[in-house]
């Protein structure tokens, strides 16, 4: 055995002796530690286990994740939670969906090893990207999902078409911004360039199926327009098993995703 497969061996071992929720830290294979949270919410077998990629200066235990979590352990037998390179209690730099496909992999292994016939992944803006990258790059590996969900996701790179998104580039790429990333939001950003750029999520979105994706987008998104939502739809092959919702009155990401929404959502996990 590997010392990173014994590492990761080692923690689940220690987390399994208490009661309550599962946390760990997980390796990447670029060697970066990121923490994770594995609840179960069924008595059931192991079955379905859903894995929450939460948006720029999110993490695992902010309280729009949990509340996510929550929602969506209604329909799954476990969900798992981890805070992206950067964020939380997670060691590196944010490099803004660029290898955070190598924190999400971790996650999805983590949840196969702990004994999960199916895992499927959601992402909210940020993550939203990461989970559309992560299925189309690792669809033929044991770290492809199931089935993928992507909320109030880019779809394509550099976009400032709106002052939200005028400030996020201020922020990341001003050194005077990237100190309000770290102290005010509790978010370190990576000051290098992407090298290479990573693949945008349009031209992702080709490369999922046969895996199940599920589009969802809110009207009223102050950062991202509907044409992004629209463009991922339409990246999509003829006949690939793809959904595109339009919520009416929803803002951005895992802050304005209702109840009712996370219920659907988590019923689709489930179900496709």
């Amino acid at each position: 055995m590997s010392s990173e497969a014994e590492g990761r061996f080692h923690m689940m071992d220690v987390s399994s002796l208490t009661s309550g929720p599962r946390r760990a830290m997980l390796r990447t294979d670029d060697g970066v530690r990121i923490e994770a949270v594995h609840e179960r919410f069924s008595a059931s077998v192991a079955d379905t286990a859903v894995v929450v990629a939460h948006g720029f200066t999110g993490a695992a235990d902010r309280p729009a994740v949990r509340r996510a979590a929550q929602a969506l352990g209604r329909h799954a037998d476990a969900v798992v939670t981890f805070s992206f390179r950067g964020h939380g209690r997670s060691g590196g730099l944010s490099t803004l969906g660029d290898r955070e496909v190598l924190d999400l992999a971790a996650a999805v292994r983590w949840a196969r090893e702990l004994g999960h016939a199916r895992v499927v992944t959601v992402g909210f803006s940020m993550g939203g990207s990461v989970v559309l990258r992560q299925a189309a790059l690792d669809r033929a590996t044991a770290t492809g999902p199931d089935a993928v969900a992507a909320v109030s996701s880019p779809a394509r790179w550099y976009y400032r078409g709106t002052a939200p998104m005028r400030r996020l580039h201020w922020m990341v790429t001003r050194p005077v911004g990237r100190l309000v990333g770290r102290y005010g939001l509790r978010t370190r950003v990576d000051a290098r360039p992407w090298d290479p750029e990573p693949l945008p999520p349009f031209e992702a979105v080709p490369l999922i199926a046969p895996a199940p994706l599920l589009l969802v987008h809110g009207d009223r998104d102050p950062y991202f327009p509907l044409d992004h939502p629209r463009m991922l739809a339409a990246a999509a092959p003829d006949g690939a098993p793809v959904e595109l919702w339009l919520e009416p009155g929803m803002g951005h990401a895992e802050n304005a995703a209702g109840e009712e929404l996370l219920d659907r959502l988590g019923a689709w996990l489930v179900r496709r």
